[in-house]
């Protein structure tokens, strides 16, 4: 639980359903990274976190539950901060929520709670995102939720199956306006709390504990147009804070972690249609098809795109878009969907 209506609701929801429920939530915030607290204001890593789990405490006491906070700390460092930074200074994308999901809240936090006497049947959150066991396959399911403007399903492709046993989606089949009313007509004081937390909410810079690492911002010719103060300040597709005039909007292609350059162009140059996918975790099959169609999401805010998908024989796949268009950044994810079923998903390793 963190304290905001999604999680509050879910709670509820399974104590009125005759559920004997109980509230966990995970400390994640050491104190060791010199982080600023404008920095971290409303965001899940950071001194804010103590004002988090008060607002949970109230919360379970408000609808009578018993709570429980379980230091998942080390954890979060090693597998999250440490990613987070590794994948930034090698100028890719990272995606620490996909990361924080699997091996922490579904993993770290479930294993903490178990050693610590704590005993339960389900693992239940407030995730808008649905899960069914198919016996056709003798397999466990993950699917968009109801509301798909809310569907959380691409930050939780990594789930394994004995993950995906034991959780619950209480709000996988409403929407956020009916979350937000039952929460009112339930009184529920995090109705009023602010939308869902971001992984960090400052300056990437204070973060990763770099000085600034000045470098060319060059055109994909080769032409250098202006300067950059650390490549941690961009990412693959980004137009905006560039601060560059120009006759046409500027992009950022790419990041060279070697020759420390942003390479930049126009919107005719980070259209992508075919790349390189690795680190593959399947969901809804044990053993794809060797080629098949797709509609592939590759972030979490932008429409899905239809593909074909190709299995190669180094643990890879090929991805293909049936229209460019996509600006592809190296260390996101791409999951893979059939309707509202998740087939599976990749990291992003490379465009061709």
């Amino acid at each position: 639980m963190s304290g905001g209506v999604d999680s509050s609701a879910a709670a509820l929801i399974l104590k009125e359903q005759g559920h004997d429920v109980i509230g966990i939530s995970m400390s994640i915030w050491d104190g060791s990274d010199k982080i600023a607290a404008a920095d971290a204001k409303h965001s899940c890593y950071g001194p804010d976190e103590k004002t988090n789990i008060a607002e949970t405490k109230k919360v379970c006491e408000s609808i009578g539950i018993p709570f429980f906070i379980l230091d998942c700390s080390k954890e979060y460092k090693k597998n999250v901060i440490e990613y987070f930074k590794n994948e930034y200074l090698s100028a890719r994308t990272p995606n620490p929520c996909i990361v924080c999901n699997y091996k922490i809240k579904f993993e770290a936090l479930i294993k903490n709670a178990e050693s610590s006497g704590l005993r339960f049947d389900k693992f239940a959150t407030g995730h808008y995102a649905k899960t069914e066991y198919d016996s056709h396959s003798k397999r466990y399911l993950l699917k968009k939720a109801l509301d798909k403007n809310k569907d959380q399903s691409y930050f939780l492709y990594r789930l394994s199956q004995d993950q995906l046993s034991m959780i619950m989606f209480p709000l996988g089949y409403l929407t956020k306006d009916e979350v937000r009313a039952y929460a009112r007509e339930k009184g529920l004081h995090t109705l009023l709390k602010e939308e869902s937390q971001d992984f960090f909410g400052g300056n990437y810079r204070s973060l990763l504990g770099m000085e600034d690492r000045e470098g060319d911002i060059v055109l994909i010719t080769g032409e250098v147009i202006g300067r950059h103060k650390g490549l941690w300040n961009y990412t693959p597709g980004q137009r905006r804070g560039m601060g560059i005039g120009y006759p046409e909007p500027l992009y950022v292609i790419r990041l060279d972690s070697i020759t420390n350059r942003v390479i930049a162009g126009t919107r005719k140059d980070i259209t992508f249609s075919e790349f390189i996918v690795n680190d593959l975790n399947w969901i809804s099959t044990a053993e794809p098809e060797q080629s098949f169609t797709a509609s592939v999401k590759i972030r979490s805010s932008q429409n899905e795109y239809s593909a074909g998908v190709k299995i190669l024989d180094n643990e890879e796949a090929c991805i293909t878009l049936e229209e460019s268009g996509a600006a592809i950044s190296p260390g996101q994810s791409a999951v893979f969907y059939s309707g509202d079923i998740v087939i599976g998903g990749g990291i992003i390793n490379r465009v061709l």
